[in-house]
């Protein structure tokens, strides 16, 4: 990675000047480096000369100029440096030699064959999708490419609540909901089942204990309603699956929450918590018969207190097993921290599932956990890590990591497309799978393949379908992860701009340009095999495998702008698998796609000299191949043409 070599070899230089003044310095401060926008000011610049200046009691451009002194003799990194040079107040700036940096490869810091178990989407499956349950899907799956392009081994969960409040819901309304109409899907249908149960308990209050019955006979697993609920359950896993296939997004393993019950993984967790002192039954107040986890930190404020007690409870009087205390009894599991073990059989080709019978596989056993899980979920996640920390198991508490992201609602454009009543006037308009608001997913993807095909004129490349998900993918990647989205069909299938189209469309580009010059290519072979001359032979195919042009002595300013940009890109990479942060990758997408495109425009790629055009040429198959391994983790096709 081009920022950690320069890192690197400044703090070397920085040592060596130490050691050289005899200076007594225990700790040196980080050195920070920063690309800045003008170019004149160098590719990089670090400040680190200013940081020293009091611990050395010297002025910051005398220790600037021993830095740069050592970082010369030492070779400045092989020559990648051309130039070095300090500016005042003691700025180091330092400037890459292009060509030299174009012929290196750089490595990632290792991930050391770290596991990590990634888990997203974990749709509840009492209905169909929609968009918002997507953001969690598409965020999940972007990770769990980065995290595999800097060289972890990634494990992909979805978890299945077939226990919870939601599948009891479904359950009761297919006993006790009459409904009728065309629906082409099951999950379609219980869509309708669960907007009309929740109708039936707001008109009769007294009917939701039947949701309470449901939820006993699902725990049980036993008899009519256990093997009903896990019908439907199976069902529309079956349906989501297939969905998340048609955005390229796929899991290692289904993980069902009734196989924690019955294989006794929360039997062994509270055996685990109630030897703290924190894992408690309540004797009295309206807590009574429940066990809790007690709170290490301060007590919620008195307005949040009623929910934030039914989330620290783990077992309610009535002996029903919360959601947070079956999450903690998974997490244990997933770093290895469990005498047991599930079953293992395959649900479909490459995809396994937990369940009572089956093989004994290699799932499971993390050093790091990713749970992507919206902001409203925040609480509990932290009540999983607290479990780990009370239990002693501090280091997997540290490497549990709760990526959480903001919801996602319609913009009014949008809604009234969906004939929902805009008439209030809002900014936006939320979803709610009680009510049956909202826009499933597989509708969403018709209606935007509708628009992107009434808008082709050329349909001869990517299929509309295609380009229809790319886009609603990338939009619901770009936006910072605490954002709420507020989705357009318009803006989202824009060519121009922040998007995926626009992405799309410029790799294209770029290589019909590159498609170009194959036939001169292929021409340029045939001389070398008929050249009459074994000397003239040996030239011919020395400059047909030189993989480096002559780079121009002066680059132009849109040249040297996408070299810039370019020589980022693992750095990019890295933040993102660190940070967890997939817009990162976006923004550095965006940014350039613009930078080649303007270079496109300033740039002449095939006229002109012979060096200049070879050397454009170069810089147009560099880019293309960084945008495709960029489209490629953000789960973007990389097309031909468009």
């Amino acid at each position: 990675m081009l920022s950690q070599l320069i890192k690197n070899s400044l703090e070397q230089s920085v040592r060596q000047v130490l050691t050289a003044l005899d200076a007594a310095v225990t700790e040196l401060p980080p050195v920070v480096l920063e690309q800045p926008a003008n170019p004149d000011f160098g590719d990089y610049s670090s400040n680190i000369a200013m940081q020293l200046a009091k611990v050395l009691r010297k002025a910051p451009m005398a220790i600037a100029e021993l830095i740069t002194t050592e970082i010369s003799q030492s070779g400045g990194l092989n020559g990648l440096f051309c130039k070095i040079d300090i500016a005042a107040p003691g700025f180091i700036n330092l400037y890459i030699a292009w060509r030299e940096w174009a012929g290196r490869s750089f490595e990632l810091p290792g991930a050391a064959g770290e596991k990590v178990i990634v888990e997203h989407t974990s749709v509840n499956p009492n209905k169909s999708m929609h968009i918002g349950h997507l953001r969690n899907s598409c965020i999940g799956d972007a990770l769990v490419r980065v995290l595999r392009k800097t060289g972890y081994s990634v494990e992909v969960h979805n978890y299945v609540d077939d226990l919870g409040n939601q599948l009891a819901d479904t359950v009761v309304g297919l006993l006790n909901v009459p409904l009728a109409g065309d629906h082409v899907r099951f999950g379609d249908y219980c869509w309708d089942i669960y907007a009309g149960v929740n109708k039936e308990y707001a008109l009769h209050p007294e009917s939701v204990h039947k949701r309470t019955e449901i939820l006993h006979a699902l725990e049980e697993g036993h008899g009519n309603t256990a093997w009903l609920g896990s019908l439907v359950a199976e069902r529309i896993v079956r349906e989501h699956v297939a969905e998340m296939k048609g955005f390229g997004i796929g899991y290692d393993l289904l993980v069902w929450e009734s196989s924690i019950l019955k294989e006794g993984f929360w039997a062994s967790a509270f055996a685990l918590l109630k030897q703290t002192e924190v894992f408690v039954q309540e004797t009295q107040g309206k807590l009574a018969g429940c066990w809790i986890l007690k709170q290490a930190a301060e007590e919620p404020s008195e307005a949040d207190a009623d929910e934030h007690h039914k989330d620290k409870v783990l077992v309610r009087s009535n002996g029903i097993l919360t959601y947070t205390a079956k999450d903690i009894a998974y997490h244990l599991w997933k770093f290895g921290l469990l005498d047991k073990d599930f079953s293992y059989s395959e649900f479909n080709a490459g995809l396994w599932t937990t369940g009572l019978s089956g093989e004994q596989l290699a799932f499971g056993r993390a050093d790091r956990v990713v749970n992507v899980i919206d902001y409203r979920q925040e609480y509990p996640q932290a009540m999983v890590k607290q479990a780990l920390e009370v239990l002693g198991y501090t280091e997997q508490a540290e490497k549990l990591h709760h990526v959480s992201y903001g919801v996602v609602s319609l913009s009014p454009a949008s809604a009234a497309e969906l004939s929902i009543d805009i008439s209030e006037g809002k900014a936006s308009y939320a979803m709610s799978g009680r009510q049956g608001i909202g826009i499933k997913v597989t509708e969403l993807v018709q209606l935007m393949e509708n628009t992107i095909d009434a808008t082709r004129s050329d349909k001869s490349g990517l299929s509309s379908r295609l380009i229809a998900t790319a886009a609603i993918r990338y939009y619901l990647l770009r936006f910072n992860l605490g954002t709420e989205i507020i989705f357009d069909f318009k803006q989202a299938t824009e060519i121009s701009g922040n998007t995926g189209v626009y992405l799309m469309y410029t790799y294209a580009r770029a290589g019909s340009v590159l498609s170009k010059v194959v036939v001169s290519a292929d021409e340029a072979k045939l001389n070398a095999e008929r050249a009459n001359s074994s000397a003239e032979k040996a030239k011919l195919n020395a400059e047909q495998t030189d993989a480096l042009p002559v780079f121009p002595a002066a680059l132009q300013k849109a040249e040297l702008a996408l070299l810039r940009h370019l020589s980022n890109w693992q750095d990019t990479l890295y933040s993102a698998s660190v940070q967890l942060t997939p817009n990162t990758i976006c923004n550095y997408a965006h940014t350039l796609a613009s930078l080649f495109n303007n270079f496109y425009s300033a740039c002449p790629i095939l006229k002109g000299e012979p060096e200049s055009v070879a050397f454009r040429l170069w810089l147009t198959l560099r880019f293309r191949d960084t945008l495709g391994e960029v489209l490629e983790v953000l789960g973007l096709p990389q097309p031909e043409r468009m």
